[in-house]
């Protein structure tokens, strides 16, 4: 089996789920997830920077991340595993500021997700994960920034019942420590 590149726009504008080229026969299977020329063709301007990993232990929780200094657009895919994934619109001109969708990402699944510049993303393993990033941006540490997972103006709705509660969360203290959506939105007006 065959299946060629599909590009599939998001309602969040310039964000796109991705089919990428994959083939397979009796010995396994070939993904190819990035081509700067296919993309072009399809009108999308994306030049990888930087490629890196998370892998998380079932019940991480990593949100919500952005660069407030070098935006980083991403191209994610998830390897192995099962996680919930989250991007926000975080851009205060578009239409779609402040609105988020989510997307149940598994590894045997080879589909990747365009997270524009200017959004926030985040997820929650719901296995043990390991996660692409394919930035077209480098990461800049002292841009850094993010928004709190629980945050009540974005009220992202996270399967927290699928990891046995809120209580069986694993968070860094630096996503603890995140600002509130409130002090995002005073920062960038």
């Amino acid at each position: 089996m065959v299946q060629k590149f599909d590009f599939q726009e998001l309602e969040l504008k310039g964000a796109y789920l991705i089919r990428p080229f994959y083939a397979t026969d009796e010995r396994g299977g070939f993904v190819k997830d990035y081509n700067i020329d296919i993309f072009k063709n399809a009108g999308i301007d994306y030049e990888l920077k930087e490629t890196f990993y998370t892998i998380s232990k079932k019940n991480v929780i990593r949100a919500m991340h952005f660069q407030l200094i070098k935006p980083q657009p991403k191209l994610m895919r998830c390897i192995s595993g099962h996680v919930y994934y989250v991007m926000v619109d975080l851009r205060p001109e578009s239409p779609t500021y402040k609105k988020w969708i989510h997307f149940d990402l598994k590894g045997d699944d080879v589909v990747s997700l365009l997270v524009p510049a200017g959004f926030g993303q985040g997820y929650i393993a719901l296995e043990d994960t390991i996660m692409s990033y394919k930035a077209a941006e480098v990461f800049d540490a002292e841009g850094d920034s993010g928004i709190r997972y629980d945050d009540r103006d974005l009220a992202i709705e996270w399967p927290l019942e699928e990891i046995g509660g809120k209580d069986k969360l694993i968070i860094s203290q630096k996503d603890l420590e995140l600002m509130s959506f409130a002090e995002y939105d005073r920062l960038m007006h």
